[in-house]
């Protein structure tokens, strides 16, 4: 327990760590020297990924007939996405259940449904990215994340079989219930489990929502290639495509907060393959890292203040 709680420290040492070694008055020349239409540029993308965040969860919510608006959705993405910035892997974006509540008739599961069916999707998006990069870049990379991502897409399809049909997950729920729930909660268990699957969305709509997330991972990488351009890493997107994938997954390794280190370490890495100076790289976590992630968690943040106060 205690090694869980310190772990997120990890990643914040290899973030100084890196910082130290690159030279911190070079990373600030280069921030300093950004090009502002370039970070504008960005900025669109910034606010074009928060309703492509939102949606690829709004559209599940739709179809399972959570009576949500589309900016009540926004909101709750919002403020869902400051919980998860300050967590690792994001964990803390579990809040997104509690707020759904409202919406569906104060019941629980339902809420669960959509947070985890979006996870799955999310991560099985992600998996197949980084199975095409380590494909395209299998001469120069380890072919470790190749097999990795293989097999994680593969028990991501498992899971979604599994997971579709609910006497499947009674079968493989029904040890874990019996052994290891107490009496006291089971009843409030058993009332999820059912309200999990209430209104279920089809099967065939899945590759829509699996197309939703894929959309938002471009639009993600969008952003770090004008951010990029800013900094003067003049690589082609398709570049961007193929090495933030494996960024990505790394950082959801919980050693972190908002993969706070790895990401930079792998990015330094992979971009110096193309002979990108790692200041540059550096500098362009930096101003990620602000308007992508602080600047919409102090939104998110301000937005839940908001809504406890009228609560």
């Amino acid at each position: 327990m205690k090694l869980k709680k310190y772990l997120p420290i990890i990643g914040i040492a290899i973030f100084a760590y890196l910082l130290y070694k690159i030279n911190l008055s070079s990373v600030l020349a280069e921030i300093s020297n950004a090009n502002f239409f370039y970070l504008g540029v960005a900025s669109a993308f910034i606010i074009l990924s928060w309703f492509t965040s939102t949606y690829k969860w709004y559209v599940i919510a739709r179809r399972q007939k959570t009576k949500i608006p589309f900016l009540e959705a926004f909101k709750i993405n919002l403020m869902s996405g400051f919980y998860g910035f300050v967590t690792p892997s994001r964990i803390g974006a579990l809040i997104r259940v509690e707020y759904l509540k409202k919406f569906n008739e104060d019941k629980l599961g339902k809420g669960i449904s959509n947070y985890v069916l979006e996870k799955i999707f999310d991560i099985g998006s992600l998996l197949l990215l980084v199975g095409i990069s380590s494909f395209f870049f299998k001469e120069i990379i380890s072919a470790n994340y190749l097999n990795y991502a293989l097999v994680g897409f593969a028990i991501f399809l498992i899971f979604i079989i599994i997971l579709r049909d609910e006497n499947n997950t009674k079968w493989l729920l029904r040890f874990f219930y019996a052994k290891f729930v107490p009496a006291k909660i089971k009843n409030g268990m058993r009332d999820g489990f059912y309200s999990f699957y209430e209104d279920m969305p089809e099967r065939r709509l899945f590759i829509i929502f699996f197309l939703c997330n894929i959309i938002n991972w471009v639009v993600l990488y969008s952003i770090f290639y004008f951010i990029g351009l800013s900094v003067g890493i003049n690589v082609s997107f398709f570049y961007f495509l193929l090495f933030m994938p494996i960024v990505t997954l790394v950082g959801q390794i919980p050693i972190t907060i908002n993969g706070l280190g790895t990401r930079e370490a792998v990015m330094i890495s992979l971009f110096g393959l193309l002979g990108i100076e790692a200041a540059k790289i550096f500098s362009m976590s930096l101003i990620n890292l602000l308007i992508n992630g602080i600047v919409p968690a102090v939104i998110g943040a301000l937005l839940s203040f908001k809504e406890k106060n009228n609560s």
